[in-house]
């Protein structure tokens, strides 16, 4: 029997610009993770374990973060899986108290990032997307344009040539996360935009403008998991959210198939997303709000699919009828999303958690879904892994 896990606090910073505030990772981990034990009303004493997610930073980075809440001795753990890497911590968090091992962990992601688009850091060694660039280069070449943004630009010619969908489709998708920012306080970016805005901004890689791309941000957030046994102890079951299915994927054969959804990392999501309908026992059908990985409109759209969302060839359909903002059949990135809100890689798995903790609490004010219950997290890095969560509030 495995024990159920709930989330009772969450907290994040605002996700700002890099270079525009005088801080570092030590100040954003202290923030959010003082914000999520707030939430939970409980001690930093009580937390007996920690999972500290970031990419870019010295070998014990995480443990001078964590510092910054106490000095507790306990176990803990730095994690790193690229732009998964706040929901792989979500997720060992989890197993950790799913497996009776703990009562209370803390998840704590963070990153400080440089400006401009993401490079590599390392020359002297074997560039870990290599397998990668090298099949999308095969089929597709390399042009002056980041390195990321050709990757989930393929992935989204490939749709276009497969199923006809159009450039407007993928700006719909711009378009919606950017109004959906202006709502979100811990946003990037707040400003909204047309249609025509979205289309006209200056051209990344084709089909992709500024305005579908996600910038490179500073911030932090964290989450508090606890036992079901913790939560009744502790008086926490008003606010607490249950964990109801989790899985994460890494690549399979199909990665390198000659498919460029596939390299852009559509099969781990489909077959995360499929792990966690079973174990959930919970569909597609049955989702009020979604937090997806949009770091570029592209893989939004893909991910409709991968996750069940539409049909086969259907996402294209899905934007443009209105079915993914609020009113339509499930909303997707009320928070922004990666695009508008901002993407510090380390704290973005963690950032979706506290969005879907306060959405199924009814705490999200202006951006609130009415009536949600059940919230779906998809959190993807390139390289590779894909974490899917299913959330659930009770009463």
């Amino acid at each position: 029997m495995s024990e159920r896990v709930f989330v009772v606090g969450v907290g994040m910073t605002k996700f700002e610009k890099p270079g525009s505030k005088e801080w570092d990772y030590p100040d954003m981990g202290r923030e959010a993770g003082q914000k999520a034990l707030d939430d939970a009303g409980i001690e930093y004493a009580l937390i007996e374990q920690a999972f500290m997610a970031y990419c870019y930073g010295d070998s014990t980075t995480g443990q001078r973060a964590l510092y910054e809440l106490g000095l507790s001795g306990i176990p803990a753990i730095n994690v790193n899986n690229n732009c998964s890497t706040g929901s792989s911590a979500l997720f060992l968090g989890r197993k950790f108290i799913q497996g009776g091992l703990c009562d209370c962990v803390l998840a704590l992601g963070f990153e400080k990032m440089e400006k401009g688009s993401l490079g590599m850091k390392y020359d002297d060694r074997t560039n870990p997307m290599d397998k990668h660039f090298t099949d999308m280069i095969g089929r597709r070449g390399f042009e002056n344009a980041p390195p990321a943004a050709q990757m989930f630009g393929n992935a989204g010619r490939e749709y276009m040539e497969r199923y006809g969908v159009t450039a407007e489709s993928f700006a719909r998708i711009g378009e919606k996360n950017h109004r959906h920012s202006v709502n979100n306080p811990y946003s990037q970016f707040r400003d909204e935009y047309s249609l025509e805005d979205i289309l006209k901004a200056p051209m990344v890689y084709d089909p992709l403008t500024k305005l579908q791309c996600c910038p490179t941000s500073d911030g932090g957030a964290a989450a508090v998991l606890a036992s079901e046994r913790f939560v009744k102890e502790h008086g926490l079951e008003a606010q607490a959210v249950e964990i109801v299915g989790q899985a994460m994927t890494t690549d399979f054969e199909s990665t390198f198939s000659g498919s460029d959804m596939s390299l852009a990392g559509v099969d781990m999501t489909r077959a995360a997303a499929r792990a966690v309908y079973e174990e959930s026992g919970l569909g597609p059908e049955d989702v009020d709000v979604v937090e997806l990985h949009d770091c570029f409109s592209a893989n939004e759209l893909i991910s409709y699919e991968g996750l069940g969302l539409c049909g086969e060839g259907k996402a294209g359909e899905l934007i443009d009828s209105g079915a993914v903002t609020y009113g339509g059949q499930v909303v997707v990135n009320p928070s922004g999303g990666l695009i508008s809100k901002g993407h510090p890689l380390g704290a973005t798995g963690l950032a979706q958690c506290s969005e879907l903790t306060w959405q199924l609490r009814g705490t999200a004010d202006a951006r609130q879904v009415d009536g949600a219950s059940v919230a779906l997290q998809h959190n993807l890095g390139l390289g590779g892994a894909a974490v899917v969560t299913m959330y659930r509030k009770d009463g």
